[in-house]
């Protein structure tokens, strides 16, 4: 875990460049405390999703939540479709069954390694409990992240790297989880294989929290945004998001949304 002995700067989203926004076809974004609001989608998060739609912008979720309710929200939203369990799966929309993206022989035994690992953490964080939707997962196991403190969080991390596991956590959760799995990796490949008339510079990434650092990652995107929220977790970030909103969660959705139609609307009348 990467921490910031000064306090980052990040660029209001009003200072980005018109220029920037209009030549963005795709937004990448995180869901839990990115598109949610107190947990919950909006009214107005909805609205905007159906008002990028409708200006032809697409919208994929890239979330760490599990393969048992990404499943459903691929459908139900309009969105082309959603990366799951932080870069493990990709549900594209309209198709019930997903890729993985994460080659595992044997999900039989890859789930009962995971359970070995945590239950090894559990032998020095007795506290830590398993998420309610664990048992809907295909590749990570996660556990509340609720009352870890910082330092703690970088303990189970450096536990998890000497059994041969990634480690991340986001407000939600905490996820044990292959080496090298990641929203950046797993995007990639996406774009790569499934969605090839997208690219990285047409890609907006949009995060809240550590889980979603890779997508912060300018060498990977050269346009990030985090929501406002982003600061509570921002001096652990070695990577930080281009942008910040003004508003937290959904809100902060919602202000992007409203920046990147009105740079296509500025983009229209030159």
């Amino acid at each position: 875990m990467y921490i910031h002995t000064n306090f980052p700067v990040i660029r209001q989203l009003s200072q980005a460049a018109s220029t920037d926004l209009s030549n963005i076809r795709l937004v990448a974004t995180d869901m839990d405390g990115t598109l949610t609001r107190r947990g919950k989608f909006s009214a107005a998060l909805l609205q905007a999703l159906e008002d990028l739609a409708a200006n032809e912008i697409k919208v994929l979720i890239v979330t760490g939540r599990s393969a048992g309710w990404v499943s459903g929200l691929s459908n139900l939203l309009p969105v082309v479709g959603a990366i799951a369990e932080n870069g493990g799966l990709f549900y594209p929309s309209e198709q019930e069954k997903p890729i993985a993206l994460t080659p595992i022989p044997d999900l039989g035994e890859h789930r009962q390694r995971l359970g070995l690992a945590f239950a090894e953490l559990k032998t020095q964080f007795p506290q830590i409990q398993e998420s309610a939707d664990n048992r809907f997962r295909i590749t990570d196991w996660t556990f509340d992240v609720a009352a870890l403190s910082p330092d703690e969080l970088q303990t189970l991390g450096n536990l998890c790297q000497q059994m041969g596991w990634g480690f991340t956590y986001s407000n939600v959760q905490c996820h044990i989880k292959p080496q090298g799995q990641e929203k950046a990796r797993g995007l990639l490949q996406v774009l790569r294989e499934y969605l090839p008339e997208f690219t990285a510079e047409q890609t907006i990434t949009v995060g809240d929290s550590p889980n979603d650092e890779s997508l912060f990652d300018q060498r990977y995107f050269p346009i990030s945004v985090g929501v406002a929220n982003v600061l509570k977790y921002a001096n652990q970030l070695q990577h930080q998001p281009t942008y910040m909103t003004t508003a937290a969660e959904g809100e902060g959705f919602c202000e992007l949304s409203s920046y990147i139609l009105q740079s296509l609307q500025i983009q229209h009348k030159i």
